[in-house]
């Protein structure tokens, strides 16, 4: 299969790198020329500086939309109406109305469009999910989450704190990928609230969301996510009536990837425990893009798909419904 990568930046070199020997990147493409021309000579492909001139090529199949996200879906939508599948990065768009017209193109065009939440692919959460559903840890009561990181000089100036480019703040940056995580073990929420919060970036967006989300069941997911967490933070817990299942670390800065495993005997008491770590690369990348190849060669939807962006977003824009950021920093 022959890929075309729309975005140069660190999430696009990412998707290149994670390409593998069944997948041939034909084309690239940034409106940083520069950036375009490096990844280009990397891989040996052709750059080009205009997105609409690499959608028109004729030289692949897979379209994969790296863009900031006021870009995707306009993005995704062109290549889905020249016939190609495409898999565009979460959060897919800033809004469900935003999304909801690539979903649209997609149907009348019926290609494949999946949607970038690498996150389903680590192996510690991966194995998490494979226990759960095994019946591991019993019924689910409950999910806690935080992920986050401390941002870096000047980022209140990037295009993540630009609620016209991003679509709001870390609620739809890293959020999201809590909220599709959590979707992914309670499924969906039938109750969404949260506060948005401001408390140290002096930016017109959020750097903290906290939500409450509730299944029709009455389960509930605690989740967190901030760019104030100066030491990079990942944990998932999933909480069940026989045990929980709790993932530290994404690897690199985020720490050694790792699951624990907590089982509960006859009655309530200390449990016995089991970890399993899983140094090294992030392979998550290289692992959602095999998965997608294996299912477009075979006829079969996307593991992750634009209804599960759908979902998602749904919930984001609930929150930013609610309301402005309360805003506490004073720099």
């Amino acid at each position: 299969m022959r890929a075309a990568i729309v975005g140069c930046g660190r999430v696009g070199e990412k998707r290149a790198r994670a390409l593998g020997e069944s997948v041939r990147l034909g084309a690239v493409a940034d409106c940083d020329a520069g950036r375009a021309v490096a990844l280009a000579a990397r891989h040996g492909c052709a750059a080009e500086t205009d997105w609409r001139v690499l959608v028109a090529r004729d030289d692949y199949e897979l379209a994969i939309v790296c863009t900031p996200h006021d870009r995707l879906a306009e993005i995704a939508s062109a290549a889905v109406a020249r016939g190609r599948h495409v898999l565009v990065e979460k959060p897919a768009a800033r809004s469900v109305e935003e999304l909801d017209a690539l979903i649209r193109a997609a149907r009348r065009a019926g290609t494949t469009v999946a949607v970038g939440f690498n996150h389903r692919f680590h192996p510690a959460l991966r194995e998490a999910h494979a226990l759960f559903e095994s019946g591991a840890i019993g019924a689910l009561l409950c999910v806690r989450a935080r992920y986050g990181h401390g941002g870096r000089a000047g980022y209140e100036r990037e295009w993540r704190a630009d609620p016209r480019v991003a679509g709001g703040g870390e609620l739809i940056d890293q959020g999201v990928h809590l909220i599709d995580l959590a979707r992914w073990f309670a499924g969906e929420f039938v109750d969404t609230s949260g506060r948005l919060a401001t408390l140290y970036w002096p930016a017109p967006v959020e750097d903290n969301a906290f939500l409450s989300l509730t299944t029709a069941a009455g389960q509930v997911a605690w989740l967190h996510a901030s760019w104030t967490e100066w030491k990079n933070l990942f944990c998932f817990e999933v909480f069940g009536r026989e045990g929980k299942l709790q993932v530290d670390g994404l690897g690199g800065s985020y720490g050694v990837e790792r699951l624990t495993v907590h089982r509960l005997g006859p009655a309530p008491g200390p449990p016995d425990t089991s970890t399993r770590e899983y140094p090294g690369e992030d392979l998550s990348w290289r692992e959602e893009l095999s998965d997608l190849v294996h299912r477009i060669e075979a006829g079969r939807p996307p593991a992750i798909g634009l209804e599960d962006a759908r979902a998602a977003l749904t919930i984001v824009d609930r929150l930013y419904a609610q309301g402005r950021p309360a805003v506490a920093h004073d720099r």
